[in-house]
């Protein structure tokens, strides 16, 4: 073989695997096309401030820009009442809510309705009174918790938030939230119904992934304010207290958009009932260990689950 051949094989063979390349999306924010119907949609995918939000901001842009779509991520907004108002003043194209965040804290009731679906219905309902509408929910439900170190539970002889109260005041220390410490679904209802009655040195206000950390030492508190779907829960070796009286309402996960925009691209509910089947709690949790205690980026973690899947 000449030279000339050789260069020219290899020019070939250089060509072929950039276009193989291309195909394989390599950057994180790469989605394989998977259709056009949503072709002229554009927007921010909204996302409130900790891991599975992010995970789930970039699973959805990346699966609608996947069908046509060209969309990004906005992982930078802090506070749930921030990224609703974003999603009103139509700034977010939408974000992933829940059931019970909307109907208590958005639209002012004071009781949780009894039963899954029936929660999601009258939020729905609830919400489009606002102009918000809300797709068919995923299984996942990201309901409030408080969790201790197993060792501990076993130590105190404690299983459900009713036993906390019977534990001397000394015993009776929380790691909280600000804004759990000022929610009707939050730390003032949660003291109403099961008779809590501790000072305030008793409560510390943290970050969220400093309230998984103290709670498995220990120290600051015994009882951390938890979510359901997080998947330090098991690393941590931590125990979930039982809600025995059911205070906390079912926060079941969906997607939230305004209804002029679904009424414009209706096929959004379409692409986005490919991905919301698939995420139960447990498979939330999954995600979210990668986020919070593997640390891997929300973007390639969704990225990967949505190839894994065969979405993109």
């Amino acid at each position: 073989m000449n030279k000339r051949t050789t260069t020219a094989l290899l020019a070939v063979l250089a060509t072929g695997a950039l276009a193989l390349t291309a195909c394989s999306g390599g950057g994180g924010s790469s989605s394989g096309s998977q259709g056009d119907e949503l072709k002229g949609l554009s927007g921010e995918i909204g996302a409130k401030d900790f891991s599975e939000q992010y995970i789930l901001a970039h699973i959805t842009s990346q699966l609608l820009n996947a069908h046509g779509a060209d969309t990004t991520a906005n992982t930078s907004v802090v506070g749930s009442a921030n990224v609703r108002a974003a999603l009103e003043g139509d700034d977010f194209l939408g974000y992933w809510e829940y059931t019970g965040t909307s109907w208590i804290t958005y639209n002012g009731n004071t009781a949780p309705v009894q039963g899954e679906e029936a929660q999601f219905a009258a939020t729905k309902e609830a919400d489009a009174k606002n102009g918000i509408a809300w797709l068919d929910p995923a299984p996942l439900n990201n309901t409030y918790a408080f969790a201790i170190l197993s060792d501990k539970a076993k130590k105190l002889g404690v299983k459900t938030l009713s036993d906390i109260a019977e534990l001397p005041v000394s015993e009776q220390t929380f790691c909280i939230e600000s804004e759990f410490s000022t929610r009707d679904d939050g730390w003032p209802g949660l003291k109403a119904a099961y008779g809590l009655d501790v000072p305030d040195a008793n409560v510390s206000l943290l970050d969220t992934g400093v309230i998984y950390t103290e709670t498995a030492k220990g120290d600051t508190c015994n009882f951390g304010e938890v979510f359901q779907t997080d998947g330090r829960i098991t690393s941590l070796d931590l125990t979930v207290m039982e809600d025995d009286k059911a205070f906390f309402p079912v926060y079941q996960g969906a997607f939230t958009l305004k209804q002029t925009t679904l009424d414009k691209y209706p096929e959004i509910a379409d692409v986005l009932d490919e991905v919301s089947p698939l995420l139960t709690t447990e498979e939330m949790q999954k995600l979210n260990a990668q986020a919070d205690v593997d640390g891997d980026d929300p973007e390639d973690i969704a990225t990967d689950w949505l190839t894994e899947q065969g979405l993109i």
